[in-house]
């Protein structure tokens, strides 16, 4: 699994939040545990494969809210089993 963190500008709400986990999961249909923080000004989502971060930028854009930037890295499953 690879972890996407999206740092965002301009949500300012819970609805804004909502708009951002919607556009990603309707932009990558495959993404798991997808999250939006207004506090934290940022997006977290995991896939199984590498996204197109371009593709990103313009899903994020067309709905209003800035794209600042993307980072990916390797996701390590924490817990009691992971």
């Amino acid at each position: 699994m690879i972890k996407h963190t999206v740092k965002i500008d301009g949500m300012m709400c819970g609805m804004c939040e909502a708009h951002i986990n919607d556009t990603i999961r309707k932009t990558f249909p495959e993404a798991k545990k997808v999250s939006a923080s207004r506090k934290n000004g940022e997006a977290v989502f995991l896939t199984e494969d590498e996204i197109n971060p371009d593709t990103l930028k313009s899903a994020i854009e067309e709905t209003g809210y800035t794209f600042i930037s993307h980072k990916s890295e390797p996701y390590k499953k924490h817990g009691l089993f992971g």
